[in-house]
């Protein structure tokens, strides 16, 4: 990739530029950047010849940006971030690859986490960094090489690899709801629990049991492990995937409500964006992943009949 080299300034004037933008003050910055006030001043003007327009305005004894430095500057911020985490992926691993991994947190840690020391074992050359992500985002933002994403083939500019589907299951603690329902309906005088993304599950569950039109409210999580966790301390009955609460199945402390599982709208992927070349570390990864999907099944400790 060619880059213009004249409007490429220097990590020095554009780490001034973005501290004052932050902090308001040249002395403030300079406090910050172990540099002297004047050292600050030199690297704005710099930088400024470079750009050709004024990027500052000062405003009594702050230092304000021009409305086109604001913009400049946000993505200055963020190509700093990268650069900042480019360089601690090389360090945590100097001599391989690395992969950097948005994960779903209850996807990570009951089907991901248990399964990464055989990817480690397999590919010792690649190190795998986790963070979490809730959502959808935009890869050319961050510096992840692929993610987990629960739903519908929906994210776009991006691949799809299935990892697996996903059943839920309504349950309850006993304390709360000592014998199962009759009747599915009954579920709409208890107090009901759902995850913030899908506040339609209560009303496809009842639909799947043969009681259509309803979409009834209840507490919202962000989280499944804080949802179940209210569950177990009998807030309420909710739904839940099935390979997140097996060991609280085997344990007695959350019971089923009323039936076995049902299948959710939504499945479970590794996506990568489709327009940017694939590294080997997210190849090596992907392979497994794929081989993984087709030979080792979620394993359950507990089955709902």
């Amino acid at each position: 990739m060619a880059f213009a080299r004249r409007y490429l300034p220097s990590i020095a004037s554009l780490l001034a530029l973005e501290a004052v933008d932050r902090l308001g003050t040249a002395s403030a910055a300079a406090a910050e950047l172990a540099l002297t006030q004047g050292a600050i001043s030199r690297q704005l003007q710099v930088l400024e010849d470079q750009l050709g327009l004024p990027l500052l305005v000062r405003d009594r004894q702050r230092l304000r940006l021009t409305p086109a430095a604001q913009d400049y500057v946000r993505e200055v911020r963020r190509a700093l971030g990268l650069l900042s985490s480019a360089s601690l992926t090389l360090r945590a691993n100097p001599t391989g690859g690395s992969l950097n991994l948005a994960i779903l947190p209850a996807f990570g840690m009951h089907w991901l986490a248990p399964r990464l020391a055989d990817f480690a074992q397999r590919h010792p050359e690649v190190t795998v960094n986790l963070s979490t992500r809730l959502r959808p985002f935009d890869f050319a933002a961050t510096g992840f090489d692929a993610a987990i994403h629960y739903g519908r083939q929906d994210w776009p500019g991006v691949e799809y690899l299935k990892l697996m589907d996903e059943d839920i299951v309504a349950v309850a603690a006993p304390a709360l709801l000592p014998h199962p329902l009759t009747r599915p309906e009954q579920a709409l005088s208890l107090p009901l629990l759902q995850l913030e993304s899908r506040t339609g599950d209560w009303g496809r569950w009842l639909a799947h049991h043969g009681v259509p039109g309803q979409r009834p409210g209840g507490m919202l999580f962000d989280q499944f492990a804080t949802m179940t966790q209210g569950a177990v301390h009998g807030l309420g009955i909710a739904l839940l995937p099935l390979f997140l609460i097996g060991r609280e199945l085997a344990d007695g402390r959350l019971v089923p409500v009323f039936g076995g599982p049902v299948k959710a709208l939504g499945s479970y992927y590794l996506v990568w964006p489709k327009d940017r070349p694939a590294r080997a570390p997210l190849a090596s990864f992907r392979r497994w992943a794929e081989i993984e999907d087709q030979t080792a099944p979620v394993k359950r400790d507990h089955e709902v009949p």
